[in-house]
């Protein structure tokens, strides 16, 4: 945790703000023989309320794990910015055609051709429980020159700001 604690509020733009640039994570289901599955998801573009939303398959793996096993966790790593995200909360499945039409992009035709109308689209809508992130506002050359002198004080480098948030 930072020495100087954020607020609650604060905590959650941040979150929205580092998603936002990072848009691909990882999405971690468990698999029905109990491994920790990992895969790159897209961020679709939507305002975020404490919910993220995904366009897959009906017949994937993801989405069987997530009928078995809800429990998930979703990555953003943003080597640009210098800040990672971790987020766990609770996946459901379903198609709701309102809410595809607005979570749509053209960019989508890649993975379904036929648009909303791929046979098996659906939405997983991961519902975030909690979040922990890690900034680093400082250039790659700062932080090794903290990491130099931490390692000659022998004192632990300042590694930006850590913080946990509840949604």
């Amino acid at each position: 945790m930072s020495q100087e604690s954020t607020s609650a509020a604060e905590a959650r733009r941040r979150v929205t703000e580092m998603i936002r640039a990072a848009r691909i994570c990882m999405l971690t289901t468990t698999s029905v023989d109990g491994h920790l599955v990992s895969r790159p998801m897209g961020l679709q573009e939507a305002e975020f309320d404490g919910d993220l939303w995904f366009f897959t398959s009906t017949d994937s793996a993801k989405v069987r794990q997530l009928r078995v096993n809800p429990e998930v966790n979703v990555t953003f790593a943003d080597q640009q910015n210098k800040s990672w995200v971790s987020l766990t909360g609770t996946a459901t499945e379903g198609f709701d055609r309102e809410r595809a039409e607005w979570l749509w992009s053209p960019l989508l035709s890649v993975w379904f051709p036929d648009g909303l109308d791929t046979p098996g689209l659906t939405l997983v809508k991961v519902h975030v429980s909690a979040a922990e992130y890690w900034d680093s506002p400082s250039s790659t050359v700062v932080n090794l020159l903290d990491f130099a002198r931490s390692a000659v004080a022998g004192r632990p480098p300042r590694s930006g700001e850590n913080e946990s948030v509840r949604f």
